[in-house]
């Protein structure tokens, strides 16, 4: 099954809430899926119970020692999905790397080697931060998520997501299939249709039809340790990534 980077070079768009979120929905349905935390923030980690207080028990030690990423796997909640956790230390990982073919290809030959996804889809939640880790996350990655919130900074940075997936796209030798998702989108608001428009006309077909509406259970749910399904199951944000994730998988985008 795929491996899906979910990645803006903007922070706060609802990147590590839609990882959640779609990961918890897909464990629900007994997709069993792994996500990888590939943010040095580690706060899909800490959401999700399985933060680790000594970083050779995190992804870190993939990077550093060689430790094997099936040896780094954590339950999660009740459902038993699964996290490769992240630590503060992952933030090392750039400078003690250059930017060569190999470690850039790194997660992914792990992943191959170590047949993780032959069954199972992957989610990466991917840093920010333009550098190895996020380079990582594009490499091993079948295709990209990218959350885009409904402000103008936002839009600025889905056009440098653009011109940054060009610029991959030469290496990789290959086009990198993405979808575009708007996140916190009030409905009441002319600027969020106006973005909404602005987006379609740009991307077209590669923006999802579902949006993820501003919504308090999808906002609160993170300060209880827990995604939006099991806060509030009967929520408009739960309802909007069920959509989302009916939406992926009916044009194929996790197969």
């Amino acid at each position: 099954m795929a491996k899906i980077a979910v990645f803006n070079q903007k922070g706060g768009v609802g990147k590590t809430t839609t990882t959640l979120n779609l990961a918890a929905l897909l464990a629900q349905r007994g997709a069993d899926p792994l996500v990888i935390d590939l943010d040095p923030q580690a706060h899909l980690t800490a959401i999700c119970g399985a933060a680790v207080t000594a970083s050779e028990r995190s992804l870190y030690a993939f990077y550093c020692n060689g430790a094997s990423l099936a040896g780094l796997i954590k339950f999660v909640g009740s459902t038993g999905w699964k996290i490769i956790p992240s630590h503060l230390d992952l933030s090392k990982v750039d400078t003690q790397f250059g930017k060569g073919p190999n470690v850039l290809n790194r997660l992914n030959a792990g992943i191959v080697k170590e047949n993780l996804n032959t069954d199972r889809p992957i989610l990466m939640d991917v840093c920010p931060m333009l550098g190895v880790l996020s380079l990582n996350g594009v490499f091993a990655a079948d295709r990209v998520l990218i959350p885009i919130s409904t402000d103008y900074l936002a839009v600025r940075g889905s056009m440098q997501m653009e011109r940054t997936l060009k610029a991959l796209e030469q290496v990789l030798k290959k086009r990198v299939e993405r979808r575009y998702v708007l996140t916190r989108f009030d409905g009441r608001r002319k600027m969020s249709w106006e973005i909404d428009k602005q987006l379609r006309e740009r991307f077209g077909e590669e923006v999802c039809e579902t949006r993820i509406a501003e919504n308090v259970s999808i906002a609160e749910s993170p300060s209880f340790y827990c995604d939006v399904f099991s806060y509030a199951p009967g929520s408009r944000g739960a309802q909007d990534y069920a959509a989302l994730l009916a939406e992926l998988e009916g044009c194929g985008f996790l197969k």
